[in-house]
């Protein structure tokens, strides 16, 4: 729990996850797959970027909305922390958080099967308008995922964000078959910083090569596409610097949340006035550090962490 000034504002999903310990291969019809431990942990773009940024120390303000089940009570307990505020939390009745049950198979991307429970009547009226004022980055993570949240009250929100000098920065998760394009474009133009990865890229811009996907969003308005691309690495593309990065080596565990950790990361980075490739390494940084547990936070580098691992170690990067 933190008082005193948000330094991000985090807003979007809020999951509780189950998810299993990594397994041979994926079950057959009426199979039974040995594991070695399932995992009930925190999830969801929102709530794992406010818990990461509290390892950094970076005080947080955490605004979605849970049920008032068990797992809601689940996700609340678990983002107890120093640097979160969460009272900006709404319980929804008779309704669960968003759950996600997380096949990990060795070798394999995961498999997700998800509902969005309470996720479903999150708005960004449900934000406090002194959080808004007071933040230096506003981070939405999980956009797609919340109907209420597509409405022009959300381009109006960030427009206002960056109008009085905060940071913007949209996260996606792709969730049912649909337009995706139609729902991101009214956004875009008050985007600093865009962020999804090469397989989202490709779903909504129909673009494979990850330059191109970055080009089609910046000419939609963002001011930078910052697209992570798995164990090829990271592009960096704005008008002021073009980049690839590759990425840390680590043993991988399970890859859920490392997306979330590199936001969290990229979020410090800001807050800290990094430049570009100074920033997709403290990013980068993290989201290595989140691979090496099953859980989306478990294993997140803490400040000390983070700051004695980039002592030492730098990504590789090209220029483009």
């Amino acid at each position: 729990m933190t008082t005193g000034k948000h330094r991000c504002l985090s807003a979007g999903i809020l999951f509780a996850d189950v998810g299993c310990v990594p397994i041979s291969h994926c079950p057959r019809p009426g199979e039974l797959v040995q594991t070695e431990g399932v995992v009930l942990t925190l999830g969801g773009c929102a709530s794992n970027v406010a818990l990461n940024l509290s390892r950094l120390e970076i005080p947080t303000g955490l605004c979605g909305s849970v049920g008032d089940d068990s797992f809601s009570d689940f996700v609340v307990r678990s983002l107890d922390a120093p640097f979160v505020d969460v009272s900006g939390l709404r319980r929804i009745s008779n309704s669960c958080p968003g759950i996600s049950l997380i096949i990990n198979v060795t070798g394999e991307d995961r498999r997700f099967v998800s509902t969005t429970g309470a996720n479903a009547s999150f708005s960004i009226a449900d934000i406090p308008a002194a959080w808004a004022e007071e933040a230096e980055v506003f981070y939405l993570g999980g956009y797609l995922m919340m109907p209420e949240l597509e409405k022009p009250e959300t381009a109006e929100f960030l427009r206002r964000f960056r109008e009085r000098g905060g940071k913007t920065i949209l996260d996606l998760v792709l969730y049912g078959k649909r337009p995706y394009w139609d729902v991101i474009k009214p956004l875009l133009p008050h985007v600093d910083y865009f962020m999804p990865n090469n397989d989202e890229g490709e779903a909504v811009t129909g673009l494979t090569d990850p330059v191109e996907q970055a080009k089609f969003f910046l000419d939609a308005g963002a001011r930078c596409a910052v697209i992570t691309c798995g164990e090829a690495g990271s592009l960096y593309y704005s008008d002021a610097a073009k980049f690839r990065t590759g990425i840390f080596k680590t043993e991988f565990i399970g890859g859920t949340g490392s997306g979330d950790a590199f936001a969290a990361g990229f979020v410090a980075g800001l807050l800290a006035g990094d430049d570009p490739l100074t920033l997709m390494n403290r990013a980068g940084a993290q989201g290595m550090s989140a691979v090496r547990h099953v859980s989306a936070t478990e294993s997140v580098f803490t400040k000390a962490e983070s700051e004695a691992f980039l002592a030492e170690h730098r990504l590789e990067y090209q220029e483009l």
